[in-house]
């Protein structure tokens, strides 16, 4: 089995030629032999391509979603999705839509790796997978930052992508970038 994860920036530009760039390169993935999908959590990116898979999924039937989570981050089985979504209609009284994965992987340090733990789940997903997804803009900067509410400075946070993108080549994973300038 073959495996892919998918890493990108929290925020899309220009996301409809993304996600026909996106569809093409998952459906052309699926057709070379990768069956297994791993998801990280909190980018429009993640989201986009967990969208895209599981609409390819009624297509081809054996993929599988995987969710790698950072600590105190919930996800839902497919097989608990609907039971899921009904408990919290119930109780947010709206509707409610979760995205469901067939496994989780619970990386090393989920629950010891600090305020950075998306870095070592993404390089946890890396390890996982054969070939990265990546939405990379080589020029992207986090927005500037305090170092907690009470500081009167700023500094510059390191893009979590960046550096996950870094290892992904340290790795020598085939890296499929879509970002395009």
């Amino acid at each position: 089995m073959k495996k892919c994860c998918f890493i990108g920036h929290r925020k899309i530009d220009g996301l409809d030629a993304v996600k026909e760039r996106l569809r093409d390169t998952i459906e052309k993935l699926i057709i070379s032999g990768v069956d297994v999908f791993a998801f990280g959590s909190k980018s429009d990116f993640n989201d986009l391509c967990y969208e895209i898979v599981s609409e390819l999924k009624e297509k081809y039937t054996k993929i599988v979603r995987v969710n790698f989570t950072c600590a105190y981050e919930g996800f839902c089985l497919e097989s608990e999705k609907e039971k899921t979504e009904e408990t919290f209609r119930k109780v947010f009284k709206k509707d409610i839509s979760l995205q469901a994965f067939e496994q989780e992987n619970e990386f090393k340090n989920k629950y010891c790796a600090g305020r950075a733990s998306y870095v070592e789940r993404n390089q946890a997903m890396i390890d996982f997978c054969d070939v990265c997804v990546f939405y990379y803009n080589k020029n992207y900067l986090p927005p500037m930052r305090k170092f907690s509410k009470h500081d009167a400075v700023f500094y510059q946070p390191k893009s979590g992508t960046a550096l996950a993108y870094k290892y992904a080549k340290q790795k020598h994973k085939q890296i499929i970038n879509l970002y395009k300038n």
